[in-house]
């Protein structure tokens, strides 16, 4: 992965170089694509660099400390490369980017200048612009507990240790249909009770979205199967006959955690934090604050 960095530096001091740049982006779904701004393909690390996308990036600003690398790449939108759809749908989000500075004359003379992540992805007049941001980017994420009475934990993480493979807690179906307004009407799932996705996701299977995923608004059971409601539309458009996978949703609450997941060994809420009536509560004679419960 690294190359040849000596030999690279030794091709920079002799005057003469014959170098390039080179970016690989992996998405999420484990998709790579290969571009560089030489007028010849390149091939490493089982890549292939192409030639013919157009793509050019901006200066990669560098720093020492925990300040955050970022750049920017533009190029052509083409069924060959990044496709408008995919961008659309989000399939480039979050992707990992690497970009190396590659004697193209000698591809193992080469050096990795930049490893990040796609941050803002726009496009406009048959182009797309990204925004690359660096490794330290992940350090500008607030971390630590927050106390609250809901769970702060996401269903499933190692935090909650729920498993959502379990019998139960999901289904496959297949799409009916989808109405104007986004609602998904699904064949079957007759058998859960109603409101069991709410707060859930659905994994799209099959079909042009396949590999994308959305979370559940309002689940919702009728005579002709399932209907749900998504906070956001699958990008890339849900059709009949696509398979999909839902999984249980969560609502935080403590009494949902131990009835319904039967999980609350693992709750990371704070159930009995007071609230802010007991804060602004004041001494009465017939209901002392003695610090006894206040229920």
């Amino acid at each position: 992965m690294g190359g040849d960095k000596q030999a690279l530096q030794a091709h920079l001091q002799s005057g003469l170089t014959t170098t390039c740049r080179c970016w690989a982006i992996t998405r999420r779904d484990g998709q790579v694509y290969g571009f560089t701004d030489h007028d010849m393909e390149l091939t490493f690390d089982g890549v292939t660099f192409k030639a013919s996308t157009g793509l050019t990036a901006a200066a990669i600003e560098q720093a020492t400390g925990l300040s955050i690398d970022n750049s920017e790449a533009m190029g052509a939108l083409s069924d060959a490369a990044v496709r408008e759809e995919d961008i659309e749908a989000g399939r480039f989000d979050g992707a990992e980017v690497r970009a190396w500075l590659v004697n193209w004359a000698d591809p193992e003379q080469r050096m990795l200048q930049f490893r990040g992540s796609i941050g803002e992805l726009r496009r406009a007049g048959g182009a797309f612009h990204a925004e690359l941001r660096g490794l330290t980017d992940l350090l500008n994420r607030p971390l630590g507990r927050i106390y609250q009475k809901p769970c702060t934990a996401v269903l499933g993480d190692k935090s909650c240790r729920f498993d959502t493979t379990a019998s139960g807690y999901w289904v496959e179906d297949e799409v009916a249909g989808v109405s104007e307004s986004g609602a998904v009407q699904l064949t079957g799932g007759e058998t859960f009770a109603d409101a069991w996705f709410d707060g859930g996701r659905l994994d799209v299977l099959t079909g042009a979205a396949l590999g994308l995923w959305g979370t559940i608004k309002r689940d919702a059971r009728g005579d002709q199967g399932r209907a749900l409601t998504l906070w956001s539309a699958i990008g890339a458009g849900l059709a009949a006959g696509d398979r999909v996978r839902l999984t249980a949703g969560c609502d935080k609450r403590a009494s949902t955690c131990r009835l319904k997941f039967n999980n609350f060994l693992n709750f990371q809420g704070f159930p009995d934090l007071p609230g802010e009536d007991w804060v602004m509560a004041v001494p009465k004679k017939d209901n002392p604050n003695n610090g006894g419960s206040t229920r």
